[in-house]
């Protein structure tokens, strides 16, 4: 039996939801309006839920060319697809395409950073519209965990000033992911 096939639901505030939550209510991080700042309490999430903790094969794309990535301002940023995951939910295969920005892997702080941006069937409903992104390190072997319990919604998802990468539709998964941060409602 794999991390994936059994549940266990927690729900006590994990290290991540705390830590996302300290980065939001601090003026200096948060992504937050002014006006949303002043009557945030927390970001809502899902409970902890050990289903989406998985274990994915790497599939390393080391030829990959440099593409502009869309955004949902003007800006466009160059990536690459760095490598191909490949992993299972509950028995069922699923593929994602991990991604390295060419922008970032210059800075010594992100040299290591890779970049997973996805949708699921919770888009629009319960999560953001546009997808949700998870951040991840270049592991030294080619199995690297996937913890969807930390997966959050990119900065446009509360203020219209940023621009955020689109998901690109390769990195649709076909099923509800009810894990991490869910969608932003103002109070």
């Amino acid at each position: 039996m794999s991390c994936g096939d059994q549940r266990h639901a927690a729900s006590q505030e994990t290290v991540f939801q705390k830590e996302l939550n300290a980065e939001f209510k601090d003026a200096t991080t948060s992504p937050l309006t002014e006006s949303d700042l002043k009557s945030f309490k927390g970001l809502d999430f899902f409970p902890f839920d050990s289903t989406y903790v998985v274990d994915a094969v790497l599939t390393r794309t080391p030829d990959s060319d440099w593409f502009d990535m869309p955004t949902t301002r003007v800006r466009i940023d160059q990536y690459r697809i760095f490598g191909i995951l490949d992993f299972k939910i509950e028995g069922q295969a699923y593929a994602l395409e991990v991604y390295q920005s060419e922008r970032l892997m210059q800075t010594e702080a992100y040299a290591n950073h890779l970049f997973l941006p996805f949708l699921d069937k919770t888009n629009g409903i319960e999560t953001y519209g546009g997808g949700r992104y998870m951040d991840l390190d270049i592991p030294s072997t080619d199995t690297i965990s996937l913890d969807f319990n930390k997966a959050y919604n990119p900065y446009c998802a509360y203020n219209s000033e940023y621009s955020c990468p689109l998901v690109p539709l390769q990195n649709y998964l076909t099923r509800e992911i009810k894990a991490g941060v869910k969608k932003f409602t103002k109070e």
